[in-house]
């Protein structure tokens, strides 16, 4: 009777404790996640203040690139080209082109922020813009966070898998080295800035979705069709 009377005794005591560690447990990541974001707001308050000369034409290029007028993508891909025919048309060596890259960004980084103060001002920014400006930012940090966290779960795939990790990697450089042999290099560069750069109008726009469920859609059809021929 004895023992039968202290199991719930036991059993409460378990639970107290379990209770205890789920309450400890949801404070620690109640923790977890406060700093995490205090940190994203540290990191994008800092982005903001170094890229303060450019918030003109940062809200520009996103009005472009979001595609806030329909004329927008043919007006980038308009550009793409004629900078990748300029390209092709002078055909300029591998440490040509990195240096006359660098030389752009450096006259960039020194230009535009003088150019966008006298032309804009500080007067016009509005608090409207200022909030869009804190938002691209803030992605542009989720962005980096992102790349970074792939990076670290290869390199633990690398640790805890080493024989999947090295499969994985061979297999993809192999397809991406096919790929760049059947296709100009030149050409292959076009293709990839040309959809980076329609990426956020079509997401926005939810294009990718779209077509992707369309296709689905298309292949379901098919393998269903292929179900009924089969029985």
């Amino acid at each position: 009777v004895r023992a039968w009377r202290s199991r719930p005794r036991r059993r409460s005591e378990g639970a107290a404790v379990t209770a205890a560690d789920g309450s400890v447990g949801n404070m620690a990541s109640g923790e977890g996640d406060n700093k995490s974001a205090n940190l994203l707001a540290a990191e994008t308050a800092r982005l903001e203040e170094h890229l303060e000369g450019w918030g003109e034409v940062m809200l520009a290029a996103d009005r472009v690139l979001r595609w806030e007028k329909p004329w927008f993508p043919a007006v980038m891909i308009l550009a793409v080209s004629i900078v990748f025919l300029l390209i092709y048309w002078l055909d300029p060596s591998v440490l040509t082109g990195i240096s006359c890259a660098i030389m752009m960004i450096c006259l960039a980084d020194y230009l535009v922020p003088t150019i966008a103060f006298r032309m804009f001002g500080s007067n016009k920014w509005t608090a409207e813009q200022q909030q869009r400006f804190h938002e691209i930012c803030s992605n542009l940090v989720k962005t980096q966070r992102r790349i970074v966290g792939w990076w670290r779960r290869l390199f633990a795939l690398k640790e805890e898998k080493p024989k999947m990790y090295f499969m994985t990697v061979v297999s993809v450089l192999s397809v991406v080295a096919w790929i760049g042999q059947q296709v100009h290099n030149l050409f292959l560069t076009y293709l990839i800035v040309s959809f980076i750069l329609l990426l956020p109008g079509l997401n926005r726009h939810r294009l990718i979705t779209k077509y992707v469920g369309m296709a689905k859609r298309e292949i379901n059809k098919l393998l269903k069709q292929k179900e009924k021929k089969n029985e």
